[in-house]
């Protein structure tokens, strides 16, 4: 079957997001990403099921720096950093409890984490995301890049895919694109 352009011309009017799925990037169910504040390199999983970014940290503690609330940290990787991280509270998110996880005597059906920025590469993008600190020890991805950093990532998910962008390679000069 051959298309003429205007065939293919009211195929993009039709379905717009035809034309917008080629300018996306196709990445994996799991990728390398390296988090150039950390000077980390981390396997993810990507869930376009949760909206924040979530990494493992542990010994959570928030305190003020010149009137700002920061946030104090170590990561909860095995071959991670020893030494503390800090970094400013970008906000507080509420994050949806299971159902086996809900507490009647507390009555809070979401868990409250803190939210730091951090610059991540996946592949050859470069971009500052919004990550929530939690315990991830227990799971086997130390990092969750959820939707919100999927979209600003411009990414197309395929489950089928593993580690597809292959391992980071962004330059300190690329174009974080904020």
């Amino acid at each position: 079957m051959r298309l003429t352009p205007f065939a293919i011309l009211l195929g993009c009017s039709l379905f717009p997001g035809l034309s917008s799925a080629a300018d996306k990037t196709v990445y994996g169910l799991n990728e390398y990403i390296r988090l150039t504040d950390l000077d980390l390199e981390v396997a993810a999983k990507l869930d376009t099921g949760a909206k924040t970014a979530s990494l493992s940290a542990r010994d959570i503690k928030r305190f003020k720096r010149d009137g700002e609330t920061w946030v104090r940290f170590y990561l909860a990787i095995d071959d991670a950093h020893e030494h503390p991280i800090e970094r400013p509270l970008a906000r507080i998110s509420k994050i949806k409890r299971r159902a086996g996880d809900f507490d009647p005597d507390e009555g809070k059906s979401y868990t409250a984490r803190p939210v730091v920025e951090l610059q991540m590469c996946m592949g050859k993008a470069l971009r500052t995301i919004e990550v929530n600190l939690t315990d991830r020890s227990a799971f086997q991805y130390p990092l969750l890049i959820g939707s919100e950093a999927l979209k600003r990532l411009n990414a197309v998910v395929d489950p089928s895919l593993k580690y597809a962008a292959g391992k980071p390679g962004c330059t300190t000069d690329a174009n974080s694109a904020e």
